[in-house]
């Protein structure tokens, strides 16, 4: 297969740039999407591109389920994930600008119940600093209540951030999170007195014309242009049958609940490029400069050498957006992940250029290599065969992934006693942060599930000593656990900590520790 896509490659190179459809896109540019579908086994993808305020292209490729007939088409809708969280930025700086809010107002200014682990840190902290990922709590810390959705609200979520100990100093580490936009959302709705998806919806959405997209996740249920996403599993990439149950809850929205598609994606790409201004309407009329504004530095690591114009000089976190740099040029840009899809969204300003990718496997090396393609013709770069470095990269990412597996994968000893399918491990644990674990004993077994998150599923297998395999009733989770009870100086059962198997799972369980109530 490399082979083939070398020979392409190189002959695509070949052919001088040409107009498509009446556009300045790339020659054999249909030609070189296919080609990335199959180099990286992805089923379908959305692609917009819009340069000097119009749309040049908005179209939908592949296929929204593997196996199935149904194209995507430029009206599929998908999770765009995180890619959320500038339309959440942008509900902020149009409330500043009608001045309801300031950048630097304390949060508990506007959620006087909201509280940090640290007294200081919650008087200090700042409605732009819930947006920039320097809180100091840990990267992705609270994930465990939102992804997959739990039963908790969006305020009993946010209440619980008290009890997320801070592992950094305030605003000197960046550490992605999403929690915090979730407290975003509860900002614009206390100031806006209107609930979080209507304000995205009403104010952002409607007025930009993006009325085949959605703000609200479980709406996705209702729609009937949906692309299915896909997991790279160990018999192949297959789609994720309960996609609409495991991806998201409304209450983080804010976070990353929109859907949308290659039409409106093209809508909000020339927005952004012309500061928020829409036909006959002005979004923001004097904050738009703040959103696009460096906070948070990022660090930096090295390409590998296949993918050496990738290098970056700097990256930092603005308002909902990264900015870096690709070459000479300052680019605004930002990824969405959730089960099954990722898609990444570029600005450049000085080109007036937008590209958004949005798709339904979790390939990243699929939308950057189309989108640095996209680039390098719009700034005019010499060739560089993006599809060959980033399926090298695919291919060293599984083999390490497989060699994690291995130095993860516990075998029992050989003469280790299995645990006993007791009664005695049954009954209710508590863990402070997320609530309530159940695990039952019943005519085939042990079950454990997690009380507030219906995805949370398992059955118990003995594995050796106090330790069982918990093996979810959704596959798709990659959460199957080891799960080892710990006993008291009296033999009572005390405590269960849960560790997953799979070291490329985007669940974690390790901050959690449930406590068994006597």
């Amino acid at each position: 297969m490399l082979a083939i896509v070398l020979l392409f490659i190189q002959s695509l190179h070949a052919q001088p740039a040409a107009q498509h459809n009446g556009s300045p896109l790339p020659a054999s540019l249909d030609h070189y999407v296919d080609t990335i579908l199959k180099t990286f086994s992805v089923p379908g993808l959305s692609l917009t591109v819009v340069k000097d305020g119009k749309i040049l292209l908005a179209k939908g490729y592949g296929l929204k389920r593997a196996g199935r007939p149904e194209k995507v088409d430029e009206h599929t809708l998908f999770p765009i994930a995180s890619n959320t969280k500038a339309f959440t930025a942008m509900a902020l700086a149009i409330l500043v600008d009608e001045g309801k809010l300031k950048w630097d107002d304390p949060v508990i200014d506007h959620l006087p119940w909201f509280r940090m682990s640290d007294p200081w840190v919650t008087m200090e902290m700042t409605i732009r600093d819930l947006l920039v990922h320097h809180s100091g709590i840990p990267a992705f810390a609270g994930d465990i209540l939102l992804f997959p959705p739990s039963t908790y609200s969006r305020r009993e979520i946010l209440e619980k951030v008290k009890k997320i100990p801070l592992v950094n100093s305030f605003r000197t580490t960046y550490a992605y999170d999403n929690i915090l936009y979730v407290a975003a959302g509860e900002v614009i709705a206390n100031v806006s007195q209107m609930g979080y998806e209507e304000f995205i919806k009403t104010r952002i959405l409607d007025k930009m014309g993006m009325t085949e997209s959605l703000a609200r996740f479980s709406s996705l249920k209702q729609a009937a242009n949906i692309a299915t996403g896909h997991l790279r599993m160990e018999h192949g990439v297959l789609p994720v049958d309960r996609y609409l149950e495991q991806e998201i809850g409304d209450a983080a929205d804010p976070a990353g609940g929109i859907c949308s598609n290659a039409v409106d994606m093209g809508k909000w790409l020339v927005a952004q490029l012309d500061s928020g201004r829409v036909p006959g309407s002005e979004l923001l009329a004097h904050s738009a400069h703040d959103l696009w504004k460096v906070v948070t530095p990022v660090s930096i690591g090295t390409v590998p050498a296949e993918l050496a114009p990738a290098q970056m000089d700097f990256c930092g976190y603005a308002l909902g957006m990264r900015i870096f740099n690709y070459g000479p040029i300052k680019v605004i840009g930002h990824g969405g992940k959730l089960d099954g899809y990722v898609s990444q969204v570029i600005l450049v300003p000085k080109l007036k250029l937008g590209i958004a990718v949005l798709t339904n496997q979790e390939s990243t090396g699929a939308y950057w290599a189309l989108i640095y393609q996209l680039l390098d013709h719009f700034m005019g770069n010499p060739p560089f065969n993006w599809v060959s470095g980033y399926r090298r990269q695919l291919d060293s990412s599984r083999a390490e992934t497989q060699r994690s597996w291995q130095r993860a994968l516990i075998r029992p000893a050989a003469t280790a006693p299995q645990p006993l399918l007791s009664p005695l491990y049954a009954g209710k644990y508590n863990d402070k942060f997320y609530g309530d674990l159940i695990i039952e004993k019943d005519s085939s077994g042990l079950s454990l599930k997690f009380r507030q998150t219906p995805q949370f599923v398992a059955r118990l297998e003995p594995f050796q000593y106090e330790t069982f395999k918990a093996v979810f009733r959704n596959p798709a989770l990659r959460a199957d656990s080891y799960v080892s009870f710990e006993r008291g100086p009296d033999g009572e059962i005390e405590s269960v900590r849960l560790k997953v198997i799979d070291p490329d799972s985007d669940i974690s369980f390790d901050d959690l520790n449930f406590i068994k109530e006597k």
